[in-house]
């Protein structure tokens, strides 16, 4: 049974059936100049059209990167972190960043009017991503409802498009969807409309459907001559309890940015230890079943430290209850510093100038 997959859901999803069902490619870390540790380590794990981005880092040719925000509420989570952290990969190897305000898809999907979308995006979000290292100099900002290019090449794409085709790749025919992912479809190709080049995506696999409607409606085109955007996935989260990706609709499970429950959240977070403690002690934990040890791998550690943890873990020599103090030292350290960054980006705000077109 072929797996199904809803940007618009919160199921965790299995890497492995949608790589072999819809045929992605497998990130190959060695193709791309300096890769980040998390591109290694498997976190950011495959997409489509990954060539035609790491030939553009290697020859020093242009290209785009695009992200974006959906303002439907307040939060943000450590998945947004991941996003941002391949954002800022990109960035720094010459791409061209584009990062796309959602209110028109909080409105179509969520309810949240236009107004309240923008207040938040101008006082939390755009604020948290400067925070967590995309730079706002390299970076065009605009909210949906205001560029009228990037509405004119949704419409232009709901004219290529038949309504079989998106319940093909979408499985409903939805109208909130289906302004929603034409929206998308417009953000999507704006970055090309001046000059047309590579645009890599970075985002969670649950978005593949965008980008699998993207690439086929890249096709018909031709007269504008737009490449096929390219993806890189980053594995969907698990929630601290192991059983759902990390998302905002399951609070308990997901650390936020910021946090006010951080410690009552990874003291009771899933661990790979045993029954008790002299048994840990004896056999050893098993961190690869540790949301402790993801959290480490994902985000915090270095090559070396998380060798020493996971060392530690399988000998018996590291407690489940001593890795989760740790861990809540790192995720608090990094959160004061996260509020810190924050509060000065909020500055830069005032002074960003929002594409209309």
């Amino acid at each position: 049974m072929k797996v199904e997959v809803d940007p618009w859901g919160s199921n965790l999803l299995d890497q492995d059936e949608i790589i072999r069902d819809f045929g992605l490619e497998l990130l190959n870390a060695g193709e791309f100049e300096a890769a980040s540790d998390q591109m290694k380590r498997g976190v950011f794990f495959g997409g489509r059209g990954l060539k035609i981005i790491a030939d553009a880092i290697k020859n020093r040719k242009k290209f785009y990167a695009l992200t974006g925000v959906q303002p439907s509420s307040e939060k943000l989570h450590l998945g947004n972190k991941l996003t941002v952290d391949n954002i800022k990969y990109f960035q720094e190897r010459g791409a061209e960043t584009f990062f796309v305000i959602a209110d028109l898809e909080s409105l179509a999907t969520r309810g949240v009017s236009i107004e309240e979308a923008r207040r938040r995006a101008l006082n939390f979000h755009i604020p948290a991503y400067i925070a967590l290292g995309l730079n706002p100099k390299k970076t065009v900002f605009y909210f949906q409802s205001e560029n009228t290019t990037a509405l004119k090449i949704a419409y232009e794409c709901s004219k290529k498009i038949t309504e079989n085709e998106f319940k093909a790749v979408y499985g409903s025919n939805d109208p909130g969807k289906v302004m929603s992912a034409l929206y998308q479809m417009g953000d999507i190709f704006y970055p090309q409309v001046r000059e047309p080049a590579p645009t890599i995506i970075p985002c969670g696999v649950d978005q593949e459907p965008h980008i699998r409607l993207a690439r086929d409606l890249a096709k018909r085109f031709k007269e504008r001559g737009f490449f096929s955007p390219s993806s890189l996935y980053q594995k969907l989260l698990p929630s601290l309890n192991g059983q759902k990706k990390m998302s905002k609709s399951e609070p308990l499970g997901v650390i936020n940015l910021p946090d006010g429950e951080l410690k009552k959240k990874i003291m009771n977070a899933l661990t790979g230890g045993g029954g008790n403690i002299e048994e840990q002690r004896r056999l050893g934990g098993n961190p690869d079943k540790c949301m402790i040890y993801e959290l480490y791998k994902d985000h915090f550690l270095s090559d070396s430290e998380l060798s020493e943890v996971y060392f530690n873990c399988r000998s018996g020599r590291l407690l489940c209850g001593e890795d989760k103090i740790n861990a809540l030292r790192v995720v608090s350290d990094f959160m004061e510093e996260f509020k810190e960054k924050m509060e000065k980006a909020r500055s830069v705000v005032d002074k960003i100038k929002f594409a209309r077109d």
